[in-house]
């Protein structure tokens, strides 16, 4: 086994976690925890609250770790930092599941990258070209940018591919043939602020 699939292999078991902070125009803020898997750079969104307590933090680990066995997803190991947010009884639940619990040192946003880049992508291509009025806004914005990001959005890492790639429907144009513009489909999404293309059938 090379040293490359050694690292993919290990990156394949391995979930970041984190919150998002987002003000509203009346000047409520709202908290948005979600998990990031760094094979895939899939997020699963957790919740979204005003009152994030130790509580809530707990329960939402419980659903997302209920949803990642549905899948047959299998983590190993979970990166997050020390906000105190993440109470005792949010590392014992994971505990229980099999994961173990790495806390990333003291202002060190290289440790938790991949959380990171994606909250960076959340605000430049979302949150920061709207105005958010309220948590049913905000949730409905949230989740649809999450899925144009699991579904739809390409990333580097995984060869142009986005986290949930579907295969194309058709082959791809041999060298030299031109691509059919009337066969190129564009769907809005966020009332225009994201576009996103595809080859029809």
């Amino acid at each position: 086994m090379s040293w490359s699939e050694f690292l993919r292999q290990q990156a394949a078991s391995i979930l970041e976690c984190d919150f998002v902070t987002v003000d509203t125009v009346f000047f409520k803020r709202f908290y948005i925890l979600f998990f990031i898997e760094l094979a895939t750079r899939r997020v699963h969104l957790a919740g979204i609250t005003t009152n994030p307590d130790g509580r809530w933090v707990t329960q939402q680990a419980r659903n997302v770790l209920m949803q990642l066995e549905d899948e047959g997803a299998r983590p190993r190991f979970l990166i997050r930092d020390r906000d105190s947010k993440f109470v005792r009884d949010f590392d014992e639940v994971l505990r229980a599941a099999g994961i173990r619990v790495i806390k990333a040192p003291v202002r060190a946003p290289r440790a938790r990258a991949h959380a990171e880049r994606w909250v960076g992508s959340l605000r430049r291509e979302c949150l920061d070209r709207q105005l958010i009025f309220g948590r049913r806004q905000l949730e409905v914005v949230v989740h649809d940018y999450a899925q144009h990001y699991n579904e739809h959005r390409p990333h580097r890492s995984l060869g142009q591919r986005p986290p949930l790639a579907q295969p194309p429907p058709v082959s791809e144009p041999a060298w030299g043939e031109g691509l059919a513009l009337d066969r190129l489909r564009r769907r809005d999404r966020l009332g225009g602020l994201i576009h996103e293309y595809q080859l029809a059938a």
